[in-house]
């Protein structure tokens, strides 16, 4: 199929054909979004009309040589090879016709027509209307992205469950509001991490898996597959159709009942916020002034050449800002369809969830390039953990001293040590503590303040284990 560079284009004052968008204002996105493109989707849609045929062939009322003969043609073989219609096929043409009747399977209804063997020609589109094959092309078109995005998930929950168990016990100060909080340790943080990535392979698995064609008619009703094979055929057809496609059977016309846009736009927008949380880690952790974590290649700076930008983290996160965005659009358009066939909110589907698919590849591709490549600096991480001076365990501290010597001394102790005294010192020091025999070191040790850190990290790392 030529012309795919019509993706998103226009015509120039010239009147030659320009590219709108190959990814110059997303860079979160290059590299990652073939599976996305105009002629990609162009080519769901033939896959939709063909297996119409084929379907009708299936329950004997098409000749089979008609559906042979349209597969032939327009058919993509085992090795992904197109057929020799493909050639033939002109996209920019496709593009430009499809505004005249607001979708493009009109026009290309009548290319295929054009194209196929001629006893093929009366069963390209018998019966159904442009929503069935572009509702489905755009279910074959998501799910093939989507499992292109959910490959990627598994790859970096992988990475981050192998990342938890090397530093598993590497503990770490956790921060909440911004501030120093308690002790973690750093394989906790990231068996986190990996527990929002798995969860959201998990919706996002599941929202793939309901799929469905669409395949109902110009009103819902099926009363022109009726009318052309009867009524048990006719029933049967979305369930033959759905098979050859390897799409869920419909309960019924969704049309106007969106679900299978929506759930799948929100597993989406879950499996990049998940991955964008990761990238906010990340970059404030690689902070100058923190630089506990560093992506494996920083970017650089026009101007500043000792900058080593967390430019993975920063693009991830773009996507993550953007997306509920898009999931919210395609949840507002559920709610304006009318009638049993929409009007424009149908329409203002198509390009949000292809941009949503097209981010999540994005993140998901840089995430995986991400995760593998995160370094550690110890140091720093040590440095960090003593930046207060044994107030990060403070809390330790009060449960238990407090029995002790009282909540109040407790605070008054702490509120001295954040002033710039000696912690160590003043605890040893206070005689209310003589005779304990409290180990003051030991107290102040944040090590052995991580609680079940690394208890939780193996139930994390156990269960991947077992998914083997």
């Amino acid at each position: 199929m030529h012309s795919d560079a019509a993706q998103d284009s226009r015509d120039s004052p010239e009147g030659s054909r320009i590219v709108i968008d190959t990814g110059l204002l997303s860079p979160v996105t290059v590299g990652h979004d073939h599976a996305v493109s105009d002629a990609v989707f162009a080519i769901a849609l033939i896959r939709a009309e063909l297996a119409l045929t084929q379907a009708w062939a299936e329950l004997d009322i098409a000749p089979e040589a008609a559906a042979i003969g349209f597969e032939q043609t327009f058919g993509v073989d085992a090795a992904g090879a197109l057929g020799a219609g493909f050639e033939r096929l002109d996209l920019a043409e496709l593009v430009e016709r499809s505004v005249a009747g607001g979708n493009p399977v009109i026009p290309l209804v009548g290319m295929l027509r054009a194209g196929v063997p001629e006893g093929a020609r009366e069963w390209v589109h018998r019966g159904a209307t442009s929503q069935d094959i572009l509702d489905t092309a755009l279910m074959l078109f998501a799910r093939d992205a989507g499992f292109e995005v959910l490959a990627h998930l598994v790859e970096i929950d992988e990475a981050l469950t192998a990342f938890a168990a090397e530093h598993r016990d590497q503990t770490a100060a956790a921060r909440t509001l911004t501030q120093h909080a308690v002790p973690t340790t750093l394989g906790l943080r990231a068996a986190n991490w990996a527990q929002g990535v798995d969860r959201a392979a998990l919706k996002l698995d599941e929202a793939l898996a309901q799929l469905p064609v669409q395949l109902a008619g110009a009103g819902g009703t099926l009363a022109s597959f009726v009318q052309i094979s009867g009524a048990a055929s006719a029933e049967a057809l979305p369930d033959v159709y759905a098979e050859i496609l390897g799409l869920a059977i419909p309960d019924g016309a969704w049309h106007t009942v969106r679900w299978p846009v929506t759930e799948l736009g929100e597993a989406l927008a879950q499996a990049i916020g998940a991955l964008g949380r990761i990238a906010a880690d990340v970059a404030t952790l690689s902070r100058t002034e923190i630089g506990e974590l560093a992506e494996g290649s920083g970017g650089g700076s026009s101007a500043m050449p000792q900058k080593r930008n967390p430019v993975g983290s920063v693009l991830i996160r773009s996507a993550a800002i953007r997306a509920p965005h898009l999931a919210a659009t395609l949840h507002a358009a559920a709610g304006l369809f009318v009638d049993e066939r929409p009007d424009g909110a149908w329409h203002a589907e198509w390009q949000t969830l292809r941009e949503l698919l097209r981010l999540a590849l994005g993140a998901a591709g840089n995430a995986a390039e991400l995760v593998s490549g995160l370094r550690v600096d110890s140091d720093a991480v040590e440095r960090n953990l003593a930046l207060t001076g044994g107030l990060i365990v403070a809390e330790r501290i009060s449960l238990v001293l407090g029995p002790i010597i009282g909540a109040e001394r407790v605070a008054e102790i702490v509120a001295a040590a954040g002033r710039g005294a000696d912690l160590a010192a003043l605890l040893r020091a206070e005689p209310g503590l003589e005779g304990t025999g409290i180990d003051i070191a030991d107290l102040l040790d944040p090590a052995g303040y991580t609680g079940l850190a690394g208890v939780l990290v193996d139930r994390v790392t156990n269960a991947r284990e077992a998914d083997e």
